[in-house]
């Protein structure tokens, strides 16, 4: 999700679930460490529970990237084993650690000494290129226990790192949530959540009635905000206040635009994440519309959004006289 979940996303999303694990975008150990970025690890209060996930593949710069990280008030450091993108590669981190479990529990354990007590957790894939999942994945959830780690993130799918494209890895290879599933039973001490290909909360309800301790989801949760998240409190967390409407949530967002505003930045840097939110509803296309076109006209003010909700409501009123 690197590009998708910043801050102004997180925030986004918060307003439509309280319970949900946030996670950031991954943030790559050497940025912070060598690069001085720690503007990458912002956040607003009120997008916790938010996790920041880590790339890097150097014990001692993911340590320290680690103390930076719960110094800003992090109580989960995840470290990416999962993230096949050609840039993630060159760096040697991401999912090419699949193939050097050793390594990813020097790096856990380091982090760990270093997390004053926050959470270390681990996002993977079930192998890489020739590995055989039923091998290397088991060999892999060993060795980050054996180092600590009591939670991991498994998406459901090996990844290729030659001949497929980070968008193809999450596509092409064919998805095995019956692995993630053995694991699971295999190391009951070890929560399991499942990620990949998961595009609905009835979805999310079926892995966790099979015995999965969670689900992530990335791309579904982006796309289409209101219907995986809306409803996620109630169906999922057993909430029972009141579901938000979008309408309801686009008018709560207009005060933290206003202050992004105020402060420098720009509309559209906020409302690029809120294109899905009425994704196949009435007045879909005229929100998707006058959000592209004029958050992104210099100077653009809130008044945009409430143009584009506008026209959301017309649409609806047409399709109720039908």
């Amino acid at each position: 999700m690197m590009g998708w979940s910043d801050r102004h996303c997180r925030y986004f999303h918060r307003l439509m679930s309280a319970r949900a694990l946030l996670y950031t975008e991954m943030v790559a150990a050497s940025a912070l460490v060598r690069g001085g970025a720690l503007h990458l690890l912002d956040f607003d209060a009120a997008e916790q529970p938010v996790a920041v996930q880590l790339g890097g593949a150097d014990p001692r710069e993911l340590a320290e990237a680690t103390r930076l990280c719960v110094a800003r008030g992090y109580g989960e450091v995840n470290l990416n084993v999962g993230c096949p993108s050609d840039r993630v590669q060159s760096g040697a981190f991401g999912a090419v650690l699949m193939k050097d479990p050793g390594l990813v529990s020097e790096c856990v354990a380091a982090m760990r000494e270093a997390s004053q007590g926050a959470e270390i957790t681990v996002k993977c894939r079930i192998g890489v290129d020739d590995q055989e999942p039923r091998e290397a994945l088991p060999t892999f959830l060993e060795a980050i226990q054996a180092a600590g780690v009591e939670r991991v993130i498994i998406h459901a799918r090996k990844a290729w790192l030659q001949g497929l494209s980070p968008k193809e890895n999450r596509e092409v290879p064919p998805l095995d949530y019956p692995l993630v599933r053995e694991m699971k039973a295999a190391f009951a001490a070890l929560h399991v959540a499942l990620n990949g290909g998961i595009a609905s909360l009835a979805e999310a309800r079926a892995h966790l009635a099979a015995g999965l301790d969670g689900v992530m989801i990335g791309r579904a949760a982006y796309h289409d905000p209101a219907a995986i998240l809306l409803g996620a409190d109630r169906e999922i967390f057993g909430e029972r206040k009141a579901q938000k409407t979008p309408h309801r949530v686009v008018r709560e967002m207009l005060p933290y635009i206003e202050r992004h505003l105020a402060a420098g930045g720009r509309l559209h840097e906020v409302t690029r994440h809120m294109l899905g939110l009425f994704a196949g509803r009435p007045g879909a296309r005229a929100w998707r519309r006058i959000l592209s076109e004029g958050a992104t006209r210099k100077g653009a003010e809130p008044e945009v959004l409430l143009e584009a909700l506008a026209q959301v409501i017309e649409g609806e009123r047409a399709e109720a006289d039908g």
